[in-house]
Order: C-alpha cells, then structure tokens, then sequence
C-alpha cells in the first residue's frame, strides 16, 4: 500500500471510523455504494472489493461477471450526518474489469480519458455548479407528498422563505466535507431552492456534485422534508437546472477573458462553438429523463441554441470575467445527469471546436439545430453522432441511447 493509503488507515483509527462505504455511479449517475467494516479497508486498497456488474443500470450489457471496486485514497470523508460514534466514511471508486484493466464504462475513466486528451492540448479546466431543486413537506407516513415547504418566490426571505436553516445546514455540512459553497437563495417556484459551488479540477468537481446530492436529500430528511432534485416536480411551476461553469486555461491565462480589443480570441471562440454545436447530439447525456423536456419546454428555461452575454435565454451564457479569471455557464442540464460523463463530453465538444477552427455566431444567435424535444429524439441523435462513438465506450452511448422509459 501507499503512503496515503497507510495515512487514511490511520485517520480511520484515530477517528473512530468503523464502516466505510465504498462509492461509485452506475452509467446514469446514481450514486450506488457498498460499505464494508473498517477492519475490511486494508484488504480494499490492496485487491479492491467485487460486486455483480450484471445488476447496475447500464452495465448490465456485460457477461453476468464481477468488477471490482478501488477506494481513492484521495476522495476519503467522513459523513457528517451519520452517527459521530462508530462513524462513517465515504471513498469514491474506480472500477477495474476481473482482470485489473480500467472498465472503460465507469464515468470516472471516462472523465479521466478527456482530461488527458485535454492536458496533451496544454489546457487545463475547472468546473463549479449551481444546484436548484425543490423541498416538498412528508406525510405522517414520512412518505413525500405534492405540497412544497412554502410559497416563497425569488430571493424572498423568512418567514416567507422556509428553507433558509436547511440551506443553512447544507452549506455548513458542504464546508465540514471540505466543499466549498458560495451562495444561496430560495429561487423562483414555491419550496424551490439554490446553492451554488465553488469550482474544482473537473474530477473533484464531480466528486462533489455526487456529494452534493446525496447530502441535499440526507440534510431534508433531518429536517422532517423530502428533497427533490428532479427537473420538473410541480408541472406548473419552474423547472429545477444543474447549470455549469466551465473555466480554461492555457500557459496560465484563462482562455475566456476577452483580448486587448475586448473580444474573445478565435481559440475561445471556436471551443464555445464547438460546445454549441454538438449539444443537440449531447442532450440525452445532459438530459437524461422524460420529465427532463418537460423543463426545457417549459417557462423561464434556456432553450436557444447559442450564447448570449448577460441574457439567460441562450444554453450557453459568458458571464462577466472575476478579476484574472472567467468562464462559460452551460444552462441546459438537469440534476439527473451523469456529471463525469456530461464534463467529459462538454470539454471534448469544445476542444473538437478548437482543432476544426469553428466560428462563433453573433450573440443570441442560434447555432444550427435546435435541441431535441423529447427523450427520443434526444436518443436517436446520440445514436446517430460520430462524435459520440468516438468520445464515449459502445456500451455507454447504447445504454443512452435506449433509455427512453426513464
């Protein structure tokens, strides 16, 4: 074992850490998990934990055989919503096949591949996330019910707004797990709720977008509340976005600050266009359920395909540079995608814009099709797409491609 692998067995030791959960997503990014006795970890670090790969959404096209799970090392936290006696960690895993190769359908793999496509570029990124979803009040059952926590609006405050302490206890918990949130804010629909992140490498990133789900619904339920992180709970009313920040840099200066004239160079053109005009084929990754295009026709929603400066019309939006940095806010995407997968894809995108010199349309312009309308079309376009049969492993693109019932 590892130096760090001998230092979190420590921090186990000393910690009081008695079961350790083993975590990873399945191909639509539901977080799934094993735990094991503390005693267990050594034995896990050293020959990983196995598990049936027949019985996990999207991987169920493979032989009814195991794969087995790697904690990292790097990726250990303690739950702080479980017991604080006999306590609970967490690691997020790679996936290897029986006979040790990477499994090639794990979203981490595949977001590993893309950032080592863009490293040979000479670009590295960063990615943060504004997180909307809705609390909705439980039965004396404890089951959900229709009726949200409150029918505050945009920005309203307590007693109006409900969700301020549960906003609260996320944020603190957030902090305690060493992820870093930035602001919140009740948003527009009744019960609805925002939380905005800091960014990070694009893996921790994800990372924390995995976390941020689960803690959501674990700090709700503490509060007698049902989380629900669902693109369009109340047909009536607003829909629920996953909108992403996407910052690049290149020799040290971020790709989306405007040049000397106040324009972008033609290298952040060409990768904002190539985003732009491969997310129609995208969008069953970024938008991976039916109740997904109930929210993208729906009010208030970003439906344009193009990019707008200060206009929340378009998908894809160049908000104002923070001192040395910038970036780009991809809005389309709900909170039930695959966020390894759909950071994958969004950096290939650009970086396929970069090497076919793609230009930029004017402002609010559209750029080509329009997205798909339903989960169907959104299937069929990723089937048919050159760019994702090279981006992404066969199975995973199938598994795409015919999940239309979700």
């Amino acid at each position: 074992m590892s130096n760090t692998d001998n230092e979190v067995l420590q921090f186990v030791i000393d910690n009081d850490v008695k079961f350790i959960r083993l975590a990873f997503c399945d191909v639509y990014g539901t977080l799934k998990n094993i735990s094991i006795m503390a005693e267990e970890l050594p034995r896990a670090f050293e020959y990983g934990v196995a598990f049936d790969a027949g019985l996990v959404d999207g991987f169920a096209d493979l032989p009814r055989a195991d794969l087995v799970l790697h904690p990292d090392a790097s990726t250990l936290e303690v739950l702080p919503w479980r017991p604080q006696t006999g306590r609970v960690a967490r690691f997020y895993c790679d996936i290897t096949t029986g006979e040790g190769e990477p499994f090639e359908q794990d979203g981490r793999q595949i977001l590993r591949r893309a950032l080592q496509a863009l490293l040979e570029e000479g670009y590295t990124a960063r990615v943060g996330a504004k997180c909307e979803f809705y609390l909705f009040r439980l039965d004396e059952n404890g089951d959900p019910t229709p009726i949200p926590h409150d029918r505050a609006g945009f920005l309203d405050v307590a007693p109006l707004d409900r969700g301020e302490n549960v906003r609260r206890d996320i944020c603190l918990t957030l902090e305690e797990m060493g992820i870093r949130p930035l602001s919140s804010h009740h948003e527009m629909g009744p019960g609805q709720n925002e939380i905005s992140i800091a960014p990070a490498d694009p893996m921790t990133a994800a990372n924390h977008c995995v976390t941020f789900r689960n803690l959501v619904g674990a700090i709700a339920a503490r509060n007698g509340l049902y989380a629900d992180m669902g693109p369009k709970p109340l047909p009536e009313e607003n829909g629920s976005g996953f909108h992403i920040n996407f910052s690049l840099s290149r020799a040290g200066r971020s790709l989306f600050l405007p040049q000397a004239d106040g324009a972008l160079s033609p290298e952040a053109q060409s990768f904002i266009a190539g985003v732009l005009s491969h997310m129609p084929e995208m969008t069953v990754f970024c938008n991976a359920a039916s109740a997904s295009y109930a929210r993208l026709l729906g009010k208030n929603a970003s439906k344009g395909v193009g990019w707008s400066r200060m206009g929340r019309g378009q998908i894809l939006r160049l908000p104002p540079p923070q001192g040395d940095s910038a970036r780009i806010e991809l809005r389309s995407p709900d909170n039930l995608c695959n966020p390894y997968i759909v950071y994958a894809l969004t950096l290939l995108a650009g970086l396929d814009g970069i090497h076919r010199q793609l230009p930029l349309p004017e402002p609010e312009t559209a750029l080509g099709a329009a997205l798909p309308t339903s989960l169907q079309e959104a299937a069929a376009l990723a089937a048919a797409s050159p760019f994702l049969q090279a981006a992404l492993p066969s199975h995973t693109l199938a598994a795409y491609a015919r999940a239309t019932a979700r």
